[in-house]
């Protein structure tokens, strides 16, 4: 899953946000694999969506601190 909103990051705990973030890190590094072999990526979309989605999650672990 690509996408994470803002009411999903809310309702997320300090570690399940980590382990999100991971997540979302890993799926990043595919898509960008995947670009970097000359291949476009099955979905252009998710690549803003993951990219904002790890934002947003680098955000509010930033203002939790």
């Amino acid at each position: 899953m690509t996408y994470v909103g803002n009411r999903e990051i809310a309702g997320m705990s300090r570690d399940g946000l980590k382990s999100r973030l991971d997540e979302l890190n890993e799926e990043m590094l595919q898509m960008r694999a995947e670009q970097s072999m000359g291949g476009s990526p099955s979905n252009s979309g998710a690549f803003k969506a993951t990219s904002r989605s790890i934002a947003r999650i680098k955000t509010k672990l930033h203002n939790e601190e």
